[in-house]
């Protein structure tokens, strides 16, 4: 049945909607403008990959804080905040003369971005009676798919008719109609007992994704010697262990150990990390091979990823049938390969390809990988109590930002050292190192179907919980 919800509560939707907007949209614009942004910045284009890691490594890094953060100083305060972050870290990277400015002030803007999803979602949460949650929900993630569907072809729009810097100075009336209207639709609500923050545990993780995305990006973006990149991902590695020995002994953790002993939570969170390693890439590779590799502008490269983002969402009404029927083990098993096929057919683009196999291309991809994103977010969240369900579900947003940022890392490592085989003489050179880099990164997406056979065979009625609405990638 459907609900109608009074004024004030539609106009908070709509509020916590514009928050989900800006932060998808700022995650898809920026692709087509890297090698405008290269060239204005006198930076190869080809290693540019440092501007969307920042990003998605800041939001994961605040992640796990969100919660902790809008109990001790509110929802109302904590959402100012992050739109402030999000609005100034915006106006920064419009301002950056440098690469390394540009990538400090992605940063901040990431950490605003990583605010505005987790808390926005508790407001709901909080605001809304459990009959009316799911609807409510489901209202505010219409714009956050909108977001993803425009950021391509917008971004390189204005990279043509203005410059760069537009794709960020973009965000500034958005951010300052929204704390208008946070301060005058948002209830201050009560503060929550907050608790002691684990901050030794905090410290932990986050050196641990640092160090790890650093030194992923290190073999390409960093110049930094295999010596460095070594050093760094061991100590990413032993920092994460050393947080999982602390959190079992801790009383209050970020994350509890408990989550890992729940067979889905477990398989779901390491299936996304790795299926998104190489999935993630993928709003970065296109765009800069389109550009680089063949030759195209900026506003086709944004327009041609019109159709991956406009089958993600027509698949997204197929996906609870589906599984429904099929069951989360032989859709997620299935899929994972399907997507990795996809992204190494990649390999195949020349400039000879006719348009219409290439949108069908990139129209199946969208499907697929829509589907993936959809499986692998419910089946890691069905099994979840009321007492574990926030840390879950704040630790698959954490791995999903990761896994992202990751991946971008992982894909520009092997761009670089592709290039360095073919030589970087030719455009024929250049789209031959982007053509090895997508083969690659497929058939790493394919290592993790090999996570999702660990899944149960499902039960009919267990296959249902995938109508819990997808809130993102």
């Amino acid at each position: 049945m459907k609900h109608r919800f009074s004024r004030a509560r539609t106009r908070l939707l709509w509020l916590v909607a514009v928050g989900f907007f800006m932060q998808t949209l700022d995650a898809t614009i920026v692709n087509t403008a890297l090698p405008a942004m290269a060239h204005s910045l006198q930076e190869s284009p080809l290693r540019m990959q440092s501007v969307v890691v920042s990003y998605s490594l800041a939001m994961a890094m605040l992640i796990p804080a969100s919660g902790w953060l809008a109990d001790r100083f509110g929802m109302r305060r904590t959402f100012l905040g992050a739109i402030v972050a999000f609005v100034l870290g915006s106006v920064l990277c419009a301002l950056s003369p440098t690469l390394d400015l540009l990538v400090a002030s992605r940063v901040l803007q990431g950490f605003g971005g990583a605010l505005l999803l987790p808390v926005g979602r508790l407001v709901i949460l909080r605001t809304f009676p459990r009959d009316e949650f799911l609807e409510a929900i489901s209202f505010v993630a219409i714009p956050g798919l909108v977001g993803p569907l425009i950021g391509p072809t917008l971004g390189g729009w204005l990279v043509e008719v203005a410059s760069w810097h537009w794709i960020f100075l973009i965000n500034v009336p958005v951010g300052v109609a929204g704390l208008v209207a946070t301060l005058r639709y948002m209830p201050r609500g009560q503060r929550m007992p907050a608790g002691r923050f684990d901050l030794v545990g905090y410290a932990l993780l986050a050196f641990g994704m640092v160090a790890l995305s650093l030194g992923l990006d290190g073999l390409s973006g960093l110049g930094l010697r295999q010596a460095g990149v070594l050093v760094l991902m061991v100590f990413g590695l032993a920092a994460l262990a050393a947080y999982w020995l602390h959190a079992a002994r801790s009383p209050r953790p970020l994350f509890s150990p408990r989550l890992f002993g729940i067979d889905t939570v477990r398989i779901g969170l390491l299936g996304n990390l790795f299926a998104r390693l190489g999935s993630g890439s993928m709003p970065f590779l296109v765009p800069l091979m389109l550009q680089l590799g063949l030759g195209y502008s900026p506003l086709y490269a944004g327009m041609m990823m019109l159709p991956v983002a406009i089958a993600g969402m027509a698949v997204k009404r197929a996906a609870t049938p589906l599984i429904t029927r099929l069951g989360y083990r032989r859709v997620l098993v299935g899929n994972t390969f399907a997507v990795g096929v996809m992204m190494a057919s990649f390999a195949l683009m020349t400039p000879q390809q006719p348009l219409g196999v290439r949108i069908v291309q990139l129209a199946v991809f969208g499907a697929v990988n829509s589907l993936q994103f959809t499986a692998m977010n419910t089946v890691t969240l069905k099994d979840l109590g009321q007492a574990l369900a926030s840390s879950g579900n704040s630790l698959l947003s954490m791995v999903q930002m990761l896994a992202m940022g990751m991946g971008v890392a992982a894909a520009g490592a092997a761009l670089g050292a592709y290039t360095d085989f073919f030589g970087t003489g030719t455009s024929e050179q250049t789209l031959q190192a982007f053509q090895a880099t997508f083969a690659s990164m497929g058939l790493l997406t394919l290592a993790a179907a090999f996570i999702f056979s660990q899944l149960a065979h499902d039960e009919p009625t267990a296959a249902a919980t995938a109508k819990e609405p997808d809130l993102g990638a």
